[in-house]
């Protein structure tokens, strides 16, 4: 596989407070531009894609950050590889289609990347684990002005920098953070909630982004007010937001602690159970499983370096890391049963469930 070295390159270690906190399992921050003088990728010929392309990759290479990048064409990627990317949140559903010019630059740590040609000409991007917003702003921030002194990005001194999409114009930011949220979950809150984080100009999707599916009670929380704030702004009020989110599933967790403590480690038992002994298991499935696992993380029901294994299976668990594992595995059914053995294998070098009861 092409991407074989990006897989077996070592990650930024994580740093353990930030890796800590309650329900917040990594956070992004994004940024669209686009080149002056240009049309918007879904308008450009081929021709212009491919020097597109060319002078985005020339300045992304040109960058301290992305010096010793990995640079990928959609075209020389097979479907399985881009799964991957996909599965590991460096490129969109969008990207992958493939369409001329379509490229991605990634950094050695997988923190960075940037997307070439997908809905805008560039979509800068930095992921990390835990929450903290204005230490990746920062970064990104540095990343966007090293690329500036090369690239005449499309800006208007009315609405600021120029995007294909109108919700994206101004300052083309979107600052996410994926949540694990078991409690509001079981408890049935999180319809309240989503409509709460609307009112505050949020919006809620699930561990794909729009149109995914909220699996393993993890939810996607983000921006959606580009223009007329500022950044220090967006990055205040999604904050705000984030810690209200984080103190009602506390809660959450709190009340159905008091109420009924051995349903909940009734679920969280038997989640074990079918992960260390079921034969087929879906990825939707295993997503839910291994949820419940890491609450029982937060409950002191595991040791917190199960944290780390169990955010590490949400991944090797999806399709594309499946097929990575065992070329055999090929079919939705084959999948199944190799995903089911391979969590049975993972299980045999778990830490025990020790509820303080």
């Amino acid at each position: 596989m092409r991407i074989t070295p990006l897989l077996e390159a070592p990650s930024e270690p994580i740093d353990p407070a930030a890796a800590q906190m309650p329900a917040v399992i990594s956070s992004r921050v994004r940024l669209a531009r686009n080149l002056k003088d240009y049309p918007f990728p879904s308008w450009a010929n081929m021709s212009q894609r491919s020097e597109i392309l060319a002078t985005c990759h020339e300045a992304i290479l040109a960058t301290p950050q992305m010096k010793e990048c990995f640079f990928y064409t959609m075209a020389e990627l097979s479907e399985a590889e881009r799964q991957i990317l996909i599965e590991r949140h460096l490129i969109s559903k969008e990207l992958a289609e493939g369409q001329p010019g379509a490229a991605v630059a990634i950094s050695k740590d997988q923190s960075f990347s940037i997307m070439i040609n997908e809905e805008d000409h560039l979509r800068l991007q930095i992921l990390k684990p835990g929450f903290n917003f204005r230490k990746l702003w920062k970064a990104l921030n540095l990343m966007d002005s090293n690329l500036e002194q090369d690239i005449d990005f499309a800006f208007s001194e009315e609405l600021g920098y120029l995007t294909a999409c109108p919700t994206n114009l101004g300052t083309g930011i979107r600052a996410s953070v994926m949540m694990h949220l078991p409690a509001l979950v079981l408890a049935g809150h999180m319809e309240k909630v989503v409509k709460a984080i609307s009112q505050m100009g949020m919006a809620v999707r699930g561990l794909y982004g729009e149109g995914s599916e909220a699996t393993g009670s993890v939810f996607q929380i983000s921006n959606q007010q580009t223009l007329g704030l500022p950044e220090e702004e967006i990055i205040k009020n999604i904050t705000k937001a984030i810690h209200s989110i984080i103190a009602h599933e506390q809660n959450t967790r709190e009340v159905l602690m008091e109420k009924d403590p051995s349903a909940l480690y009734d679920k969280i038992s038997r989640a074990y159970g079918l992960l260390e002994s079921s034969f087929k298991i879906s990825s939707t499935e295993a997503m839910n499983l291994l949820g419940l696992l890491r609450l029982a993380v937060d409950l002191k029901a595991l040791p917190e370096e199960a944290r780390q294994r169990i955010d590490q299976l949400f991944i090797l668990c999806q399709p594309g890391h499946i097929l990575t594992l065992s070329e055999k595995a090929n079919t939705p059914e084959k999948r199944d049963t190799f995903r089911a053995a391979y969590l049975k294998e993972q299980f045999k070098k778990f830490p025990n469930l020790e509820f303080k009861i």
